[in-house]
């Protein structure tokens, strides 16, 4: 079994870094060795990092550089590829693959490569993140954003999965904003049409505590026990 997973979420701005966040607390506090890959991050403060990455390099356990984390940190917080065209950089998924395979074949039992944006987000003309996904070959957590419109968004990102060959691991009911309108309504909707189980389900924590939104979510579905 594979001891990595490829976090993407419904929309941008549904909180799938405090997600992967909780996931790697809930990891370590069950004696496993983390470690998390931004692969591709839009966005950067005046030292060349991004907010995100930073997270997940103070969530993890293993030592590695913020290179090894956010190997591609661009400057604009707009589109991956657009910003990368701005910036000259050309940006493919099988070079990014090769830098989240050497995370994965070290010390961590529990790898997250976290995505940017949804499934299709483009990193050049030809290629979106779900190529990376997809040469990495690893089961796929998807970060529901609870609000109008989720149903749809989740729908269409766990066919889009499928269709690409991919196994939805697992999902997880995010509150990222206000309590939406007939959110029980909406999460049982989900829980009866995704085809893959519910990880857990995390309010809206002001401030956020990855420790506590861990203790949310349960591990056993991607670990197989």
């Amino acid at each position: 079994m594979s001891n990595a997973w490829f976090v993407t979420g419904t929309d941008t701005g549904v909180g799938k870094t405090a997600i992967s966040c909780a996931l790697l607390a809930a990891a370590a506090e069950a004696g496993l060795r983390t470690a998390a890959v931004k692969p591709v991050a839009a966005g950067c403060d005046d030292n060349g990092h991004n907010e995100d990455a930073l997270q997940l390099l103070d969530c993890m356990t293993e030592p590695l550089d913020y290179a090894q984390v956010n190997p591609v940190a661009l400057e604009a917080p707009i589109a991956p590829h657009i910003a990368a065209q701005r910036q000259g950089k050309r940006l493919q998924a099988g070079r990014l693959a090769g830098i989240c395979r050497g995370v994965m074949m070290g010390s961590a039992d529990f790898v997250l490569i976290e995505g940017a944006g949804g499934w299709r987000v483009p990193i050049s003309s030809r290629e979106t993140l779900a190529d990376l996904a997809v040469q990495l070959q690893v089961g796929v957590i998807l970060v529901v954003g609870m609000r109008l419109g989720c149903i749809n968004h989740a729908l269409l990102t766990a066919e889009a999965i499928r269709r690409d060959g991919l196994v939805l691991a697992g999902w997880v009911a995010n509150q990222p904003g206000e309590h939406m309108a007939c959110h029980k309504e909406n999460l049982d909707t989900l829980q009866r049409l995704l085809p893959a189980p519910l990880l857990g389900e995390v309010p809206q924590l002001t401030p956020f505590d990855p420790a506590a939104a861990g203790k949310l979510l349960s591990l056993q579905y991607l670990m197989g026990n």
